[in-house]
């Protein structure tokens, strides 16, 4: 049985997926799994797509890859993309949102192509990863939580630090 849970941490580019892991990582002594990282340190993929400037990741290899140790728990996963790890991996899935005009301004800044830009909006104008979540999981493990503002960040690590605590008392101190 895992001591500690695993917490998907998914959301547009560009919504501080990245920012809140390390965080929580750095306070929590969970591990920060940057599956794309992984894609690129393990050739977890099936090359390199130039206009849209990533990874085109191969999710078997990827799966096979960090299988081992997510199901010793204790990961906080940082990925665009939540449906493909399996429910049984996962404790909590945080999906991050951010207001367009501003995730606009952030994709722009990191020289995103004009397509991988306007992908990246539709996709959270429409919700896109948001249901994603509620497809492939159960709903009460899914957090929708807002990431515009450095003060949003720091509640939502306040939140999720605290639920940590919560799902510690409910799953490891009450089997001992």
């Amino acid at each position: 049985m895992k001591s500690q849970p695993n917490i998907i941490v998914t959301g547009t580019p560009g919504v501080g997926k990245t920012t809140h892991c390390e965080t929580l990582a750095q306070n929590t002594g969970l591990k920060h799994l940057s599956i794309n990282d992984i894609v690129k340190e393990r050739g977890c993929h099936d090359g390199y797509d130039e206009e849209f400037k990533s990874w085109i990741v191969d999710e078997d290899k990827l799966l096979d890859s960090i299988e081992d140790e997510v199901k010793q728990g204790g990961y906080i996963i940082d990925w665009h993309a939540c449906d493909l790890f399996p429910k049984s991996w996962i404790d909590l899935v945080v999906v991050l949102r951010v207001d367009s005009t501003l995730l606009y301004d952030r994709l722009k800044a990191r020289d995103y192509p004009e397509a991988k830009l306007q992908e990246n909006l539709d996709s959270e104008i429409m919700e896109v990863l948001l249901q994603e979540a509620r497809d492939s999981y159960d709903e009460e493990i899914i957090v929708e939580l807002t990431s515009n503002t450095s003060d949003d960040m720091e509640s939502n690590i306040e939140r999720i630090e605290s639920w940590i605590g919560q799902w510690k008392k409910n799953n490891v101190e009450g089997t001992q």
